[in-house]
């Protein structure tokens, strides 16, 4: 249990824990897209999207694609194509409830990232959505960030974790495959060994028609 005192209440309290931030860690903050914010986001495959609704509750959702997947429509706006999922929309609901987000860019084996902060909203433009078609899909809506503010992080997180460093990747087979812990965690997974490959299988056939 922690104790009430050991609780930060207010802003106060947590900066007196930190010494100032550096001077360079308040300019490096952009209102707008320079060449270096494009370049990082066209070589990007992957960012996850934050959003909350209007209770507050907040959601993290990854998004990823070829590389650049992200359109630049202008200095300020990202557009994000929408692809298929499970069809919770936790994102775009809160999106319409409360279209503030954050961006997080990743590359893979970068160890700094791209921040960016703005406001979403959800567009079915064909003119758009025609420019994002894959394998003969077109997606369904995108995504338009209005950039508020963007900058790069630093690569301490990824260091520490050594996310890139092969010498640290974990073998899936230690966890239950993702369709016996969704089962546990619902109806419940089959105990015949042989029907669990089965359902995991079936998992792979469904990714490979459902991906786009």
């Amino acid at each position: 249990m922690i104790r009430p005192e050991h609780v930060i209440a207010d802003e106060a309290a947590l900066r007196s824990l930190f010494p100032a931030t550096h001077t360079l860690a308040t300019l490096k903050v952009q209102r707008a897209l320079d060449e270096h914010a494009r370049a990082f986001i066209a070589r990007s495959p992957f960012l996850c999207i934050g959003t909350q609704d209007m209770a507050g509750n907040a959601d993290v959702s990854p998004r990823g694609d070829p590389t650049g997947f992200v359109q630049i429509l202008d200095s300020q706006t990202l557009a994000i194509p929408d692809r298929p999922g499970n069809n919770r929309l936790d994102s775009l609901s809160n999106i319409i409830a409360n279209p503030r987000v954050g961006l997080l860019f990743i590359i893979p084996g970068y160890d700094d990232t791209l921040r960016v902060n703005g406001t979403a909203r959800l567009v079915t433009d064909p003119a758009l959505l025609e420019t994002m078609r894959v394998n003969d899909r077109t997606p369904r809506l995108a995504i338009i960030v209005s950039v508020d503010e963007i900058f790069m992080h630093c690569a301490k997180a990824f260091r520490r974790s050594h996310l890139w460093d092969p010498a640290h990747f974990q073998d899936r087979s230690e966890m239950p495959s993702l369709s016996k812990i969704i089962l546990d965690q619902t109806n419940g997974a089959p105990d015949d060994d042989a029907r669990m490959r089965q359902i995991d299988a079936d998992l792979e056939v469904e990714y490979s028609k459902t991906l786009y």
